[in-house]
């Protein structure tokens, strides 16, 4: 079975992700921010590893450390995110640095340490010049939010640095694609899908769960590991919703009808 690492695994998508995985057999690696280890989700496949805040620059070397010795990532998931609401007339300086140091800026840390690291499996090729064959995969977590082609009127402005957080996450993941394909690792970039959390809760959207098709973090994270199963070197450095285009408002005002599932959102 695969060996698993979820950055951001102590809640929302990231604690479904553990378990569910846990469940499968695979082995676990699940980060937290503090320093005590979390009791759920419990699971004997779940290994957590405390301390490690992905808004810090130490964070990645830190958790490359704090792995043993010999683990070899097979999938990594970067799930840590930081939401708080602004409108034009009240932007919030201090939130946005956090907000793009937590989406945007963390995670390049994170994937550099750990690839530096030889801790996330690499193929480097065949002998010959040969095309590296598949490696682990590195999934980063975004949202729809991110997108510029999907902004439309109908949703208005505000929510700056949630929104371009993402959308610099983006270009990370594709970049990181481009930097990583010589060792075999494939780099995707998703939209899980519009969910029932405390995040979403504490911004306000939960007055649009029901009108906007959200789901639990269980209902994501079930969408999304099959999606991970399937996703290959040949995808690398695509924007995916593994849920197609339902929870997406504005994507039929865009994007057209009957569009396909799992969905290539545009940048």
């Amino acid at each position: 079975m695969p060996t698993t690492l979820i950055v951001g695994a102590t809640r929302g998508l990231g604690a479904s992700l553990a378990a569910a995985y846990a469940e499968s057999g695979s082995n676990v690696y699940a980060t937290a921010r503090t320093f005590t280890p979390p009791t759920s989700p419990a699971h004997a496949n779940i290994t957590w590893v405390p301390g490690i805040d992905i808004a810090t620059e130490s964070a990645g070397t830190a958790l490359a450390s704090a792995l043993p010795a010999h683990t070899v990532i097979d999938i990594l998931i970067v799930c840590a995110g930081y939401f708080v609401s602004e409108t034009f007339d009240e932007p919030r300086w201090k939130e946005e640095v956090h907000m793009y140091t937590t989406c945007a800026v963390g995670p390049v840390f994170v994937v550099q340490a750990l690839v530096a690291a030889g801790k996330i499996k690499a193929n480097l090729g065949v002998p010959g010049g040969g095309e590296a064959a598949e490696g682990g995969k590195v999934i980063l977590v975004s949202s729809e939010s991110g997108s510029i082609g999907l902004r439309h009127e109908k949703e208005g402005g505000g929510n700056y640095a949630h929104h371009a957080s993402k959308t610099a996450l983006n270009m990370v993941g594709k970049l990181l694609s481009l930097d990583l394909a010589d060792r075999g690792i494939s780099v995707a970039i998703v939209h899980p899908g519009f969910m029932r959390t405390e995040m979403t809760k504490n911004v306000g959207y939960h007055q649009y769960w029901d009108s906007g098709g959200a789901v639990t973090p269980e209902e994501a994270a079930a969408s999304l590991i099959p999606f991970v199963d399937s996703f290959t070197l040949a995808m690398s450095g695509q924007y995916w919703a593994p849920r197609g285009a339902r929870d997406i408002g504005t994507a039929e005002a865009i994007m057209g009808k009957d569009l396909p599932v799992p969905l290539q959102l545009p940048w």
